[in-house]
């Protein structure tokens, strides 16, 4: 009996040794990762006010760029539905006055489409000296010249974000570099484990670089292409409101 419980209290004794040699040397891994020098937290930590500023200006440039891509990917799908709602009012010519007229405010169609009333108005005063034709043409032309305007806000930001982010980048790894030797050579050390680590450290900044512009650039060709497609639905609707104009002015001439 006496040999059972010593045995039981040599197992036990090796379990808790075993226990705490696990527990301490998860804890010494940790404590290790913690006083890591390299990576993010060391290059704002270890780095001077040049650094720093690169990396914060990259992180603005990163979350501007995505707020620009989602307001315009909104933007334009309410674009596309207020389009294919205006093109629906000329399924009925006979009112299609009344169905424009009954556009929400916000619609840009609704903008094309009471230009062109104006114009019709104004055309009053000049109808001696002006062709008909040629002044709505011009009106409609106007007024889509505006709203394409409005529709191309903040693709100049994308585009700068997207040409510059990389020389942002670039410039904080060079200036990181250049520091990073200094310290070395003032060390006196310049073994290549106290100059690949730094140095390593330093290019991350032209990886945040180039992860920054390659979604601006994406997102910018990407929405100038959806641009240009919702621009030909809206000349489309102005070429039938053109048409639709003229029978008006025509049959109000009869």
């Amino acid at each position: 009996m006496m040999l059972i419980q010593t045995a039981q209290a040599q197992t036990l004794s090796t379990q808790l040794s075993t226990a705490s040699a696990t527990v301490s040397q998860v804890l010494n891994g940790a404590a290790q990762q913690a006083a890591n020098p390299y990576g993010l937290g060391a290059i704002w930590s270890q780095g001077d006010w040049v650094a720093k500023l690169c990396l914060l200006l990259l992180v603005l440039m990163s979350v501007a760029s995505w707020a620009v891509m989602l307001r315009k990917f909104i933007e334009l799908r309410k674009t596309q539905e207020h389009v294919r709602q205006a093109m629906a009012s000329f399924n009925n010519m006979a009112t299609v006055d009344e169905q424009l007229g009954q556009l929400q405010a916000d619609n840009p169609m609704k903008y094309v489409y009471s230009s062109g009333v104006d114009a019709v108005r104004q055309f009053v005063v000049l109808k001696p000296r002006v062709d008909y034709d040629t002044w709505i043409v011009r009106a409609l032309e106007i007024a889509l010249a505006r709203v394409q305007t409005r529709m191309q806000e903040g693709l100049a930001m994308l585009a700068t974000i997207g040409s510059t982010a990389p020389f942002v980048g670039l410039f904080g790894t060079v200036w990181a570099i250049y520091s990073a030797l200094v310290k070395i050579g003032a060390s006196g050390q310049a073994s290549i484990d106290r100059v690949a680590g730094p140095v390593g450290e330093a290019l991350i900044m032209t990886a945040i670089g180039l992860a920054v512009a390659v979604p601006a650039v994406f997102g910018y060709n990407w929405l100038l292409r959806k641009n240009k497609l919702a621009l030909e639905s809206m000349r489309h609707f102005s070429s039938r409101l053109h048409i639709a104009l003229l029978a008006t002015n025509k049959a109000e001439t009869h």
